[in-house]
């Protein structure tokens, strides 16, 4: 079909649009605000500890007395909420990560601490093993290294009760085994935990992205060169993304996460047109590492990129993004 004249240049110029401050606002598709912004924290035993991570520089690693004082700034600025991750001692590690669900354990000292200080925090905890094994695997293995599904289930169930018995507001399973999803909803149904929320890794990669995050909790050198693609998924892959995603959603889950985020946006954009639900992406530690060198050397501006990498999230669809530039972008959000 012939065009009309109006759709014509010159009687169409999409720049006009774009020639000045106002109109660029008042056609702009898509907003990053404090709401959207999820902050990762990694805690480890002791009082007034602070750790740096050399691979994620201005990350820490902090006591809990210390993550207290980081909450009350994140909670000023009006970010919703924070995920913990937990460098757990070599000496409370094992092959059936029985610290895990361990009631007086590190993560569940955290979260009653951080609920009792800062009730309207949103507290999300993370559902694997690998912080508890002594080969970094996110669940247990067998003699031949193999992660055993539904052992590696029981063991995430028990988790998964004794972090919503602490008061964690989201349990967040990021192991990828099959049924998990099915498992913890009904435990927590039948246990009373009705409010607990799930959000579950849905779509987690087997990603090369991840390697700071392994420095920064010490399970690196647990997995001593071995992989996780026997349970999470095959980067070259898009249909079994949004499979896994239609199961955990049948199976209770609340919401769903796709990690790594930048360069599995398609991912997102997908999830969230074929099913509509709240849809989780994680700005993972490689994608930090990578602009934070970037800006640190005076490459990329720091402020522009943070920004822009984030409202990319938002523009493929993800209602929340896990990031650690969460504290700086709401500072920068907020200052406007």
């Amino acid at each position: 079909m012939a065009q009309s004249g109006l759709d014509l240049f010159p009687y169409t110029r999409m720049r006009r649009m774009r020639r000045d401050d106002f109109s660029r606002r008042l056609m702009a598709e898509n907003q990053l605000t404090v709401n959207d912004l999820i902050f990762p924290v990694f805690v480890l035993e002791g009082k007034n500890r602070r750790e740096s991570i050399e691979s994620m520089p201005g990350i820490e690693r902090l006591s809990i007395d210390q993550l207290l004082l980081e909450a009350q700034e994140l909670t000023d600025l009006g970010v919703p909420a924070i995920a913990i991750f937990p460098v757990t001692p070599a000496d409370k590690k094992s092959l059936h990560a029985e610290e895990a669900y361990n009631d007086d354990g590190l993560v569940q000292r955290t979260v009653r601490a951080l609920k009792e200080a800062f009730p309207e925090l949103g507290v999300i905890t993370d559902g694997a093993l690998d912080p508890f094994t002594t080969h970094g695997q996110d669940g247990i293995i067998d003699d031949t290294g193999y992660v055993i599904n539904d052992v590696t289930t029981e063991i995430l169930v028990k988790q998964a009760l004794s972090h919503a018995n602490a008061g964690a507001d989201v349990i967040a399973p990021s192991d990828m085994m099959d049924g998990r999803i099915a498992a913890i909803r009904e435990a927590l149904e039948a246990d009373g935990f009705i409010h607990t929320r799930i959000l579950a890794y849905s779509a987690k990669y087997a990603s090369s992205y991840y390697g700071p995050f392994r420095d920064a909790i010490g399970s690196a050198g647990n997995l001593k060169g071995a992989d996780k693609k026997n349970y999470q998924m095959d980067p070259a892959n898009s249909d079994e993304a949004i499979r896994e995603v239609a199961l955990d959603l049948q199976e209770g889950a609340d919401m769903v996460m796709v990690k790594p985020g930048m360069p599995y946006l398609d991912i997102v954009r997908r999830v969230k047109d074929e099913f509509g639900v709240p849809t989780f992406a994680y700005q993972v530690s490689g994608e930090y590492a990578m602009h934070k060198a970037a800006i640190d050397n005076g490459w990329l501006s720091e402020e522009a990129t943070i920004m822009e990498s984030l409202l990319a999230f938002k523009r493929a669809g993800a209602d929340g993004i896990l990031t650690y530039f969460a504290k700086q972008a709401a500072q920068y959000l907020t200052k406007k």
